[in-house]
């Protein structure tokens, strides 16, 4: 997600039992809204939020990266896009079971029966791997996919090591193993680290890979011990049930820096964010690299007048229209910190590569959808977070070769988003973004996938996922996954959005949804002046 709410939720509180195929009890729970498909009765009663958007009044920038249509693919209009739903962040508890499995149990066979291909799960390292080095407890996530076969459905599973927590949306709290914040106490470098030696306890930092810096094990090899250890427990499964490995790459799962932390007000929407490179193994190899180029000054550290989390282009040296950013420096800065996250990707994807060939499932790598400052020349946010995209040179072609060449499903976000949801001063274009990935993948000939990037349950979001899902500007869909499951996406009116949704996605068709924004949703994030009371939802138990 670049941007991902995420929303733990529990449909209803009453004693678990774990004999839920049992549709006497289903019926007992809950029953949904009648739709044609599925025959479900949904009785719900909510408070909406009241929102006020603010209209900064700053000018607008010019707008230098426009990219223009591509050329059909092989996927054409009419091609079917399987929809795939999220489930909730906390769907394994911290003791390792599955939390409220009727609940899981009755929103599943209601996802069936709209239609949809099946689901996603977190498969978080700080609840599997907690207990100890090479302990894996794999007993919450069995249970879900017995559940999640026994109702039909697909699964796509993601190697989650990252924490949760501190990113947008995030509703609940799960760091990374125990032993794993132990080892960061002692050497604090081993953690991504900005200007200011602030650091960021999210995700491993990529300047130590190939280092024995957890417990004698590296964290490449720390990753492909937990996936192999994942494909045994799970072989009777993968190819058939489990049909996807989505394998986590950085915070929030995404291939990227933490440059834009929401926790305890670090960064908000539209800052620039900071770089990532000020641990002393990110240091070296940054010193190592100006020494290669007989540049000894460019390697004491990143640019010395990039800013600050909070501030805009114009407002930076670095970032600004006519900036370092485009000088000869600047641009070896800018290869070396983005050349390092693809090299960081690589490796990964080539462990999950060999673990996971011949098992039948597609892998799959997440991009982040940083759409604020695209349409000024320096395209800071981006730059930041590790894709050198600017004005004069694409960012997302070498990431799409890097998936191409391991053969992995490029997954980006912010499918839903239109332009004219965002505010002018953030020279937003979520819309040119999907453009210009859609084609790179297009070009180098790698699936693409696409999710959500906020939550959204109107028409008018669904309707540009099902305009972009398609192959009239560069690369068609081959998946989609709807963030996320939670009770209010089983409100009558959100219900009735989903199931059309879903129904248009398989047959390729034009949207009979109104196209606006029923639900009164955030569209962007962090610009909306919130002034509700806490909304509460309630479901009814029939």
């Amino acid at each position: 997600m670049a941007l991902t709410p995420c929303s733990s939720t529990s449909f209803i509180n009453k004693k678990e039992r774990k004999n839920y195929r049992t549709h006497d009890d289903i019926s007992s729970m809950i029953c949904f809204a009648k739709i044609n498909p599925p025959s479900y009765n949904l009785k719900a009663k909510s408070y909406n939020q009241e929102v006020q958007f603010l209209n900064p009044n700053m000018e607008e920038k010019e707008k230098f990266h426009m990219l223009t249509s591509g050329t059909h693919s092989n996927n054409s209009s009419s091609t079917k896009v399987p929809v795939f739903v999220m489930l909730p962040l906390d769907t394994i508890s911290i003791g390792g079971n599955m939390n409220k499995p009727r609940a899981m149990n009755a929103s599943l066979m209601a996802l069936k029966g709209a239609g949809v291909e099946g689901v996603m799960v977190d498969c978080w390292w700080g609840l599997v791997e907690k207990d100890g080095p090479l302990k894996y407890n794999w007993e919450g996530y069995d249970e879900l996919v017995k559940m999640v076969q026994a109702n039909g459905l697909k699964l796509q599973v993601v190697m989650s090591f990252h924490q949760c927590g501190g990113n947008v949306g995030d509703s609940c709290s799960i760091p990374l193993p125990p032993w794993v914040l132990e080892e960061i106490s002692k050497n604090p470098d081993i953690v991504y680290t900005d200007r200011s030696g602030r650091r960021n306890p999210e995700y491993i930092s990529l300047g130590c890979d190939q280092l024995p810096v957890l417990r004698g094990r590296t964290p490449i090899q720390v990753y492909t011990d937990y996936m192999r250890s994942f494909r045994e427990k799970f072989k009777n499964y993968l190819g058939d049930v489990i049909v996807e490995i989505q394998v986590g790459m950085g915070p929030c799962g995404e291939l990227r820096y933490p440059s834009y932390p929401e926790s305890n007000g670090t960064w908000r929407f539209p800052g620039i964010g900071e770089f990532q490179c000020y641990d002393k193994y990110m240091k070296a190899s940054l010193a190592a690299s100006a020494h290669a180029m007989g540049k000894e000054s460019w390697g004491r550290g990143g640019p010395h007048d990039s800013g600050q989390y909070n501030q805009f282009p114009e407002e930076t040296g670095f970032f600004k229209k006519d900036g370092t950013w485009n000088s000869e420096y600047g641009q070896f800065f800018l290869e070396w910190y983005s050349r390092k996250l693809l090299e960081h990707g690589d490796n990964i994807l080539a462990s999950a590569e060999g673990i996971f060939k011949g098992t039948g499932c597609k892998l799959s790598g997440k991009v982040a959808g940083i759409h604020w400052h695209y349409n000024t020349r320096s395209h800071a946010a981006e730059l930041t977070a590790g894709y050198y995209n600017t004005r004069n040179k694409d960012g997302y072609l070498p990431i799409a070769r890097m998936f191409a060449k391991r053969g992995v499903v490029f997954n980006f976000t912010c499918m839903e988003m239109r332009d004219g949801e965002q505010p002018h001063s953030a020279n937003c274009s979520p819309e040119g973004l999907v453009r210009q990935v859609k084609n790179a993948t297009r070009n180098v000939g790698v699936e693409l996938a696409g999710e959500n990037a906020l939550e959204r349950y109107d028409g008018g979001g669904y309707a540009q996922v099902l305009s972009t899902s398609r192959a009239d500007s560069g690369n068609g869909l081959s998946a989609f996954t709807y963030l996320r499951l939670n009770k209010r996406l089983f409100e009558p009116e959100n219900w009735r959005n989903l199931v059309e949704f879903v129904k248009n996605m398989s047959e390729g068709g034009s949207t009979r949804l109104p196209e606006c924004d029923s639900s009164r949703t955030d569209l962007y994030v962090r610009f909306v002046k919130q002034t509700h009371a806490k909304r509460t939802t309630e479901v009814a138990v029939v």
